[in-house]
């Protein structure tokens, strides 16, 4: 009956040496990619898919996070996008090789996920937890890619009024486009934080004029809706924006950590 030959002391030393390593660092081998930590952190999602990239209607579907697993938070709706559909944004992932990328102009609502930023609107309040900015007379979003203040919400009476020369979106619609409904209420989904040139600003969630009336590339609601949303929102769970055609969410859900699909988030 042969014996087992000794294992060389060198060899010993390096397998000790690396389960001391190893054992200096618990968890390590659980730890997930960092580009995965907004995901892991949120406790709300609000989540909008459509049937393709060229599809300019659409399904919001808000989850809430119990325990490791997504629950639905409250039944889905009708939402409209960007009027010629979706492309690939600047938002907390990087942008996929296959599809369209989002430009300025494009009438694309930007997909992806991203940070939910304040509300908005005509009254001086809302029922919201998140902060909230009443829109004035003077407050426009730049639209105009090589200005400074690409992308921001400012105040003509602030910077000036060379400073939004150009910009076409005025948070005023109201007073500026016969009673305009649209911006009466509404959230910022913080798409191109970095203010990357003629990648795309002033992307928001907000109220449609009609039933299915598609935008230059937000993601648009009925007033109900709108309200509902904006009551559940709470900034302490971090919650996310997430907007993509079905058959890229199918594809990314197990990669981006995303909830599965109700059958009410499907037209």
């Amino acid at each position: 009956m042969s014996q087992t030959a000794p294992v060389p002391r060198f060899r010993r030393l390096r397998w000790l040496l690396l389960a001391a390593a190893l054992a200096a660092l618990p968890g390590l081998a659980k730890k997930s990619p960092p580009a995965l930590a907004p995901m892991q952190q949120a406790q709300q999602l609000v989540v909008v898919t459509t049937s393709d990239w060229d599809d300019n209607q659409g399904r919001l579907q808000t989850y809430v996070r119990e325990g490791k697993d997504w629950k639905p938070a409250a039944p889905a709706f009708a939402v409209a996008i960007g009027k010629n559909g979706s492309a690939w944004g600047e938002g907390l992932f990087p942008a996929q090789q296959a599809g369209p990328h989002k430009r300025e102009g494009d009438g694309r609502s930007p997909a992806g996920i991203y940070r939910i930023g304040e509300a908005f609107g005509y009254a001086a309040s809302v029922d919201t937890r998140l902060k909230y900015q009443q829109m004035q007379a003077g407050s426009w979003c730049v639209d105009v890619p090589d200005s400074p203040f690409y992308n921001q919400i400012v105040d003509e009476k602030q910077v000036g009024p060379r400073a939004v020369e150009g910009a076409s979106e005025h948070m005023r619609l109201d007073l500026h486009n016969n009673g305009d409904v649209r911006y009466r209420q509404g959230l910022v989904i913080e798409h191109n934080p970095k203010a990357i040139p003629g990648r795309g600003s002033c992307i928001f969630a907000h109220l449609w004029r009609s039933p299915g009336e598609a935008t230059a590339g937000c993601t648009a609601m009925a007033p109900a809706s709108m309200e509902a949303l904006l009551a559940w929102l709470d900034p302490s769970r971090q919650p996310l924006f997430v907007l993509l055609p079905r058959a890229e969410y199918i594809r990314l859900q197990h990669a981006w950590s995303l909830p599965l699909l109700t059958a009410g988030s499907q037209r």
